[in-house]
């Protein structure tokens, strides 16, 4: 069989702008499925757990199913990752979503408390899960797919899309959540608004695995699948036995990536309304600016891979992290009145999040590298995103410049991880292995 793929070199076409579209809109989707938990986890703790529990221990072990989620991440998606190297990325890439999408709607259906007790925060914890498992495998095969498609002279540029279709869903959640609180009382949440967003998000994205059937597997996948090498029967173990040097970079990447999303998305919107007494609204407002320059951050950054290399513009924005939540934290504690301003700053100098896909695909070797991203993406993500917003609430009261100092920490991770890389060649790999069908 011939592999039919443009020159790696060429502008992106249309084939390239569908696989492109199909996999953010995915992304953004399955994000906003997972998210969503969160914006009504007040809401979910009345209706799931006995009314003569005490609130906060309600919201307590309500979060604590959330969390889950995150602690299903690795062996969800190392699992996963395993087929997507054994069976084809884009076997995984629409499994994924199914398994995000399918939950999300069973909870919108489900019973609560007052028709089943305990079983129905039994059957949300298990749904949950599920969901943490499909997120787990999202991430690290839609990197692979989308590299593996990209041409050479733009992967950069479309793993920022991708990315920022990802960061997208954070604000498509926010977005819902706050329309409905401003659409229903508090009562008519109860009374069963609150299945909406869950009711919404389902469907779409069972539309979605629906527009995936029409992708095609990567040309690399193809061409690996042709030589029928049988060697790496267990992926895992390979990167295990023969790429451990690449764990730690790949770990300090996903923790200042990981730092980036959680400082801009969760904790400082939480801040500005325990710490510095903005409203909830206002709050939303202005981190709704941060994700959307977010967004455009993760593109601006995927092209200056292409135009200046990944390891450059890894020093580069590793640097920018903290300069530009350094800027936002100065307005809001001087009082300078800017922080709309300072917020979409922040967001465009988060862009690391758009830098460190170009490199994590780059550090495995096609045949394992699912599994090679899967195993210390989601790993460290999991620990990185439980541990840093404890963290830094907690330790804000002392000194309201905790977030940003932090910040300047995980510059330290980002240069430390490019000073361990020395011109990773795995994609260029990838092109002489097509070459060779």
């Amino acid at each position: 069989m011939t592999i039919q793929t443009h020159s790696r070199a060429s502008a992106l076409n249309l084939a390239d702008y569908k696989t492109l579209g199909l996999a953010a809109l995915g992304g953004a989707l399955e994000i906003y499925d997972f998210i969503i938990f969160a914006f009504f986890a007040t809401t979910l703790s009345q209706l799931f757990f006995p009314p003569d529990m005490p609130e906060w221990l309600r919201l307590l072990q309500t979060f604590a199913i959330f969390s889950t989620g995150y602690l299903a991440r690795p062996l969800g998606g190392i699992l996963m990752a395993h087929f997507a190297d054994k069976l084809g990325r884009k076997r995984i890439f629409s499994l994924t979503i199914f398994l995000m999408a399918g939950p999300c709607l069973i909870i919108g259906l489900m019973p609560t408390y007052a028709d089943i007790g305990y079983a129905a925060p039994l059957l949300l914890l298990a749904l949950r899960v599920i969901q943490g498992a499909a997120v787990g495998g999202e991430v690290p095969s839609a990197w692979s797919f989308v590299a593996e498609h990209a041409p050479r002279r733009h992967r950069g540029y479309a793993l920022g899309m991708l990315q920022a279709g990802l960061t997208f869903g954070y604000l498509l959640g926010a977005l819902t959540a706050t329309a409905l609180a401003k659409w229903f009382s508090p009562q008519e949440m109860l009374d069963g608004a609150w299945r909406i967003p869950f009711l919404l998000g389902g469907p779409f994205g069972l539309l979605t695995v629906w527009l995936r059937r029409w992708l095609n597997e990567t040309p690399v996948f193809i061409a690996l699948s042709q030589r029928n090498d049988q060697q790496n029967r267990y992926p895992l173990f390979t990167v295990l036995r023969r790429h451990r040097h690449t764990l730690l970079p790949a770990a300090l990447l996903t923790c200042a990536l990981t730092t980036a999303v959680v400082t801009l998305v969760v904790v400082t919107p939480a801040l500005l309304q325990q710490h510095f007494g903005m409203s909830a609204d206002h709050a939303f407002e202005l981190s709704s600016v941060g994700i959307v320059f977010l967004n455009i951050g993760c593109v601006i950054a995927g092209r200056a891979c292409d135009r200046i290399g990944p390891m450059r513009s890894l020093t580069l924005y590793s640097l920018l992290l903290p300069l530009g939540v350094g800027a936002l934290y100065a307005d809001l504690i001087l009082g300078l009145g800017w922080t709309a301003v300072a917020y979409a700053v922040a967001g465009l100098c988060c862009g690391i999040v758009g830098v460190v896909p170009s490199i994590m695909v780059a550090m495995f070797p096609a045949d394992v590298r699912v599994s090679g991203i899967s195993f210390t993406y989601n790993i460290s993500y999991s620990i990185w995103a439980s541990a840093t917003p404890l963290l830094l609430i907690a330790a804000t009261p002392w000194s309201p410049w905790v977030s940003a100092a932090f910040c300047v920490v995980i510059a330290g991770f980002g240069l430390a991880a490019g000073s361990h890389l020395r011109g990773p060649r795995a994609l260029t790999l990838d092109e002489e292995l097509c070459a060779k069908t």
